[in-house]
């Protein structure tokens, strides 16, 4: 059943990161009767260049914008109608958040409680509030870690154990508190890994990618042994449509891939995909030996995996891609997409915008 996306007008901010680009991409490609309000502040991690092809789409708005400016989120809201939040926009790489936390606080939590404010004013102090939708995007480290057995499920108790962990756990009971509070129609999804195309070089797998390319070393944390559940980035946006049209308001749900991989396997993966691929680099070495056991993260988590069977059973969603088919598409994609992957590593992504709107 679409009837519950017909005609909306969704904001989806961090419209311009991994998830979020995908997200947005998805809703272009397959909803012919909605607007997207894309709102991204373009830090870093943020490239308007992965939405080339659709960024001018006639039903796509982008917004140069910060999700803790309450006048611009008050704006938005009033100007374009916006009755369906989708909310992706946060800092998320954990090593950052050891170095800069402030900034997780900020963006992660103050940002959350701006857009939750600007929903409940407009939505339901203006009486706007029948069939619109506030969906969080969250992470499964807010659970904290496993052992060797166990997996996560919605009412796991919070046990998050780094400042980007904290500040995401923190969100969470914002926008549950709103809900119990103001009966704001809020929904929350918390999900494993995502890996696939427009994903930013520091994160695992498209750093491994790219350094084994430029047969640079391969650093890979501790004793390799830390595991994950990988989630491939498609199967996640559908995921959320999923909830955005079938969840139950006030509900949590955890979206999982169903792949538990330790790092070292996956590390190892990717290079015997590229050696079969590409064949083996000049010195006749398989990209494997590139690999190099650096000093463990502070605080690294050992084990996390999903329990995605509420989503499964209620909504009807289960991943369709297995962790060896998802590899292969994101292998394939970044190596057809090597210029995009040049502008990331050379900075040069950072003047699209520029390009696209300040020189019109």
């Amino acid at each position: 059943m679409r009837g519950e996306l017909m005609n909306k007008t969704i904001l989806v901010t961090g419209g311009c990161g991994f998830i979020g680009v995908n997200f947005v991409r998805l809703l272009l490609e397959t909803r012919q009767d909605l607007q997207v309000i894309n709102l991204d502040k373009l830090t870093y991690a943020g490239n308007l260049q992965s939405l080339e092809g659709v960024a001018d789409h006639p039903r796509h708005t982008f917004i140069r914008g910060d999700i803790c400016d309450p006048e611009l989120i008050d704006a938005l809201f009033t100007e374009h109608g916006i009755d369906t939040v989708v909310h992706f926009a946060a800092e998320s790489h954990v090593d950052r958040s050891i170095t800069d936390p402030d900034t997780f606080v900020r963006t992660n939590v103050f940002g959350t409680f701006t857009l939750l404010e600007g929903a409940r004013k407009y939505w339901l102090d203006q009486g706007k509030g029948n069939n619109c939708r506030f969906l969080h995007v969250s992470t499964d480290e807010v659970y904290g870690s496993l052992g060797k057995t166990g997996y996560f499920t919605e009412t796991t108790r919070y046990d998050p154990r780094s400042p980007y962990s904290a500040s995401k756990a923190s969100s969470d009971h914002f926008v549950r508190a709103y809900f119990h509070t103001y009966g704001l129609p809020v929904l929350i999804t918390n999900c494993s890994n995502n890996y696939g195309p427009y994903q930013f070089p520091e994160k695992l797998i498209p750093l491994i990618l790219n350094n084994a390319l430029q047969g640079k070393a391969l650093p890979v944390y501790g004793d390799g042994g830390n595991v994950r559940d990988w989630l491939y980035v498609r199967d996640h946006c559908e995921a959320i449509v999923r909830v955005l049209e079938h969840g139950q308001t006030g509900e949590a749900y955890n979206i999982g891939g169903h792949n538990e991989k330790k790092n070292i396997d996956v590390v190892e993966l990717l290079c015997d995909m590229l050696d079969t691929k590409l064949g083996l680099p000049e010195n006749g070495k398989p990209r494997k030996t590139l690999i190099t056991m650096v000093k463990d993260r502070l605080g690294h988590d050992r084990r996390y995996a999903i329990d995605a069977g509420k989503i499964d059973r209620e909504l009807g969603w289960r991943p369709k891609y297995t962790f060896e088919q998802g590899m292969k598409k994101t292998v394939d994609w970044y190596l057809e997409n090597k210029k995009w992957s040049e502008s990331v590593m050379d900075g040069s992504y950072q003047q699209y915008y520029t390009k696209m709107y300040e020189q019109k």
